[in-house]
C-alpha cells in the first residue's frame, strides 16, 4: 500500500511542478492555489509512506517520478524539446527508480 500512496504522491508533485508555470510567478489565483493543494497534498502523501519505506528510497522515488513526469509532460504540453540527450537522461532516472525499487524496501 505504501508504494501506491508514494505513486499518487508522485502524481501529485507532477501537479505541482506545471502548475508553476500558467500560475506566473505567482501571480494567478487559480494556478496559485494548484501549486499550494498539490505540493501540500504531495508531501502529506510522501509523509504517509515514510513509517513503511527507507526516507531515502520513497524520497529518491518521489522526486525522479516527479521529474520524468514533469519532463514528459512539458514537452507534451508546452512544447519543450525532446532531444537524444534529454532522453538518455529520463531513461538515466526512471533506471535509478527501477534500481531502487528492486534493490529493497517492501
Amino acid at each position: 500500500m505504501a508504494w501506491l500512496i508514494l505513486l499518487v504522491a508522485a502524481a501529485f508533485e507532477i501537479a505541482f511542478a506545471l502548475s508553476l508555470k500558467p500560475s506566473e510567478g505567482f501571480s494567478r489565483l487559480w494556478p496559485t492555489l494548484g501549486v499550494l493543494v498539490f505540493g501540500v497534498i504531495s508531501v502529506a502523501l510522501l509523509a504517509k509512506t515514510l513509517d513503511r519505506l527507507p526516507v531515502g528510497t520513497a524520497y529518491a522515488i518521489w522526486t525522479g517520478l516527479g521529474s520524468v513526469g514533469v519532463v514528459t509532460l512539458g514537452i507534451i504540453l508546452f512544447g519543450e524539446p525532446l532531444t537524444p540527450a534529454r532522453l538518455a537522461c529520463i531513461a538515466l532516472i526512471v533506471t535509478g527508480v527501477v534500481g531502487l525499487r528492486l534493490a529493497g524496501a517492501d
